[in-house]
């Protein structure tokens, strides 16, 4: 035994914390064989999975590697690491002997998400997958949301605060519910029929219930959206030079989101920034329409008018659109290519 693998205050505070909930039940664990940062191609040093039976038969994988498992390493005194580990709870099916390999890569590649980047996930936050959360499968679950563990409190440990933040599986309108009004809204609204917030392959959208779609309306007609930022992949800026016409650029599949999100946003007086990989727009409430540009950032004031004008057009439709009450703006709508691992486009929206 190595003098890190002695002192890992970090890892025996998650087992305690697992032995807690679960007593001296048998678990699976699956390691790492070579650290990540040897050139290992897993950034989690491991992931246990429990067999639950109840409410619903399921898998409860909870990893560990976000936060600091052995000594402390960063400065930062009140959090681990990261300040999180995931857990993902998964319907079982009655022939199901193994935790499926597919579960342990998703949260294997929401590591490699966050080492990379470094964005963190919290409570309340959404992520869409493009495509099935299960590879190669025929499943409706396209997106993820993120809430805190229902049975795993918050955690104190020798190296900071460990919060175990859930990955859930959601459909792409549900996705779209939690844009326009916010994550853990619509996850409440949700649990009566998915306890614990397990995952369900198999399951339709929780939306098509007409007690769920409504509290989602007059919840996102109530509050707004939570959503103030959007990265957009297929945005992009042309400006003439001239008296000419300015043109936005929006991809197909995030057209129609965003004008959602315009209406939920502006009509609260709240602002919302796109932003792409060269320019950045941000669509402000104003009394009269206007645009100022600052660099690679465009700032775009809509009156009421305009901002239900440009709400219109935004749909998932491939096209140029001039918009009504403002001729010197003009949308442009470029079809949106989903493509599997390998690169292959396997749906054209758009």
């Amino acid at each position: 035994m190595s003098e890190e693998e002695a002192n890992a205050a970090g890892w025996d505070a998650i087992d305690e914390a697992l032995g807690r909930l679960y007593g001296e039940q048998e678990f699976k664990h699956y390691g790492t064989a070579i650290p990540y940062m040897l050139g290992g191609p897993d950034p989690l040093n491991g992931i246990s999975v429990y067999e639950v039976s109840g409410p619903l038969p399921h898998w409860h994988f909870v990893t560990y590697g976000f936060s600091e498992l052995y000594e402390k390493e960063t400065e930062d005194p009140e959090h681990s690491g990261y300040g999180f580990e995931l857990t993902f709870r998964l319907f079982k099916p009655a022939t199901e002997e193994e935790p499926p390999a597919w579960a342990l890569n998703l949260l294997q590649n929401l590591g490699r998400y966050v080492f990379n980047s470094g964005n963190v996930f919290r409570s309340g936050d959404y992520m869409d997958a493009n495509g099935p959360i299960a590879l190669e499968t025929d499943t409706m679950l396209t997106a993820l949301a993120f809430i805190g563990d229902p049975q795993l409190p918050v955690l104190d440990t020798p190296n900071g605060r460990v919060e175990f933040i859930q990955v859930v599986g959601i459909t792409n309108d549900e996705l779209l519910a939690m844009q326009v009004w916010n994550t853990l809204g619509v996850l409440a609204e949700m649990a009566e029929h998915m306890p614990l917030y397990i995952s369900d392959l198999q399951r339709d959208s929780l939306l098509k219930l007409p007690s769920i779609s409504e509290a989602v309306r007059l919840g996102s007609e109530s509050d707004g959206s939570n959503t103030g930022a959007l990265y957009v992949d297929q945005l992009a800026w042309e400006s003439p030079d001239g008296d000419s016409v300015h043109t936005l650029q929006l991809g197909a599949k995030q057209a129609e989101i965003v004008g959602k999100l315009l209406r939920g946003r502006l009509l609260k007086g709240r602002s919302l920034t796109l932003a792409g990989p060269e320019v950045t727009v941000s669509f402000e409430a104003g009394d009269r329409h206007g645009l100022e540009i600052r660099g690679e950032l465009m700032i775009l004031k809509l009156d009421e008018a305009v901002s239900a004008a440009l709400s219109e057009i935004l749909q998932p439709v491939a096209g140029l659109h001039q918009l009504s009450g403002w001729p010197e703006l003009a949308v442009r709508i470029v079809p949106t290519h989903i493509t599997d691992s390998e690169g292959n486009v396997v749906k054209t929206i758009g």
